[in-house]
């Protein structure tokens, strides 16, 4: 959003590792991938493991929002050993696991349509685990406006990566080194639109929760996340955590 005036509240495996990696995962014998290289990261996006998706990948079902089942909580059991934002196993595919399908995907390069088929499925079993660019001895959060995502970071690792959408072309979000300077613990009501426990960390610009959270740029410059997301925020961060924003 704009700013407003300040509120009064102040590589690749072969074919056969990668099929013994799939089936495991189907098993529910999900294992955390071992943390890569920013090199290989950078080099190696998990939309190269389009090329390397497997039979054992393709025979699975598509999971998407209304799917229940054992095989849902292999992938939130999964999802959150990569540290994605999923809120609980359960067993059922809503909106929490639906947004931490999207932001896996943002991460790997792939299609963003939050279903898992042969492609996911297969990056789950190799895929690109982030690092932050920047480490504090405590929670910081960083928004990578390239990948439309948000993370938690502690330590010089990610421990949380959420779904994110960021300012429009037209109102982008400012890039910089901040802290967080004010929180509200409630809807706040701007000028541009509903504003769920804003963490403001420059002038008008926050870190917010909201009912709407596209896989594109869609806000008027702060960086929302879902609502459910936001609630399991809240209580980590505080006035004086480091936020910072790069493309």
């Amino acid at each position: 959003m704009r700013p407003v005036a300040p509120h009064a509240i102040r590589h690749r495996r072969s074919a056969a590792h990668t099929a013994l990696g799939t089936a495991l995962l189907v098993a529910g014998l999900a294992v955390p991938a071992a943390p890569a290289s920013a090199a290989s990261v950078a080099a190696a996006p998990a939309s190269a493991t389009g090329a390397a998706v497997t039979l054992a990948a393709a025979s699975q079902p598509m999971l998407r929002q209304g799917s229940r089942g054992a095989a849902v909580s292999t992938l939130q059991a999964r999802l959150t050993a990569l540290h994605y934002d999923v809120g609980g196993v359960d067993g059922i595919f809503g909106p929490s696991t639906h947004h931490a399908v999207v932001a896996f995907q943002k991460v790997n390069g792939l299609v963003r349509d939050g279903i898992v088929g042969p492609r996911t499925r297969a990056a789950l079993d190799r895929p690109v685990v982030p690092k932050p660019r920047y480490t504090h001895p405590d929670y910081s959060i960083e928004a990578d406006l390239t990948r439309h995502v948000l993370y938690l970071a502690r330590r010089g690792a990610v421990v949380r990566i959420l779904d994110a959408s960021s300012g429009k072309a037209s109102t982008p979000t400012p890039t910089g080194d901040w802290t967080v300077q004010r929180r509200i613990d409630d809807w706040r009501q701007s000028d541009l639109g509903l504003l769920w426990r804003p963490n403001y960390f420059h002038r008008g610009y926050a870190v917010h929760g909201a009912t709407s959270v596209p896989t594109y740029p869609a806000s008027h410059g702060c960086v929302r996340v879902p609502v459910r997301a936001m609630d399991r925020l809240w209580t980590t961060i505080r006035v004086g955590t480091p936020v910072h924003v790069y493309r």
